[in-house]
């Protein structure tokens, strides 16, 4: 079970791993290293509330203030440092994502959970649009991956690696799909076609429905 952190926000995260080298740095700054090395395509970072997530690592004794930077006419901007909790807490929040697996919603599953809505026309015409994106940003990713590979240890490449593993089982299971959808052999198929032809439930998925709003009760 995933522990309550003091600040729990992924962004948090990044801040804290960026700022584990040991060279400190401002806000402005440690967001521009973030941008350049992916991580807001890693995880989602709320940058208009980056600077909050900052205050509150810095209120918890996560970071603390080492001085301030003025570059040309702009303003001074606070520099910030990683403390030893902050290193602490980076490790044991990294050791927990690792290790414990966590149920990820996705757009893509929650969609799923209402394809019935379409008819299976429209649904295998909108998975194949879905697919054919699919195949072209797997493309690209592993193209990417491999010239990445030529010039950055594999270590800071994991990351993209699973990306693009996900995107492929993702693919996979989206052209098997289709192949059901397409050949008739996805069962219930019929009743579903039924259903948008004539708007009767088919009598099997009205039985399951009111079993389980029976149990419900």
């Amino acid at each position: 079970m995933a522990k309550r952190r003091k600040v729990g926000n992924l962004t948090a995260l990044a801040v804290l791993a960026v700022l584990a080298p040991g060279q400190p740095m401002h806000p402005y700054e440690m967001a521009r290293v973030l941008r350049r090395t992916g991580k807001d395509r890693d995880m989602r970072i709320k940058w208009g509330s980056f600077y909050t997530v900052v205050r509150n690592l810095e209120r918890h004794g996560f970071i603390e203030a080492t001085g301030r930077d003025r570059q040309g006419r702009r303003p001074e901007r606070t520099v910030y440092a990683i403390t030893d909790a902050g290193r602490a807490e980076l490790q044991d929040w990294a050791r927990e994502l690792v290790a414990v697996p966590e149920a990820e919603q996705s757009r893509f599953e929650a969609a799923l959970s209402v394809l019935g809505v379409l008819a299976p026309d429209e649904a295998t015409e909108l998975l194949g649009r879905r697919l054919h994106t699919l195949d072209a940003e797997i493309a690209a990713r592993g193209a990417a991956l491999e010239q990445a590979r030529n010039q950055v240890a594999r270590l800071f490449l994991v990351e993209a690696e699973y990306a693009l593993a996900m995107r492929r089982a993702e693919a996979e299971w989206v052209r098997s799909l289709l192949v059901e959808l397409t050949d008739g052999t996805l069962p219930g198929l019929a009743g579903w076609r039924d259903y948008h032809a004539t708007g009767r439930v088919p009598d099997d998925l009205a039985a399951q429905w009111k079993q389980l709003l029976t149990e419900g009760g």
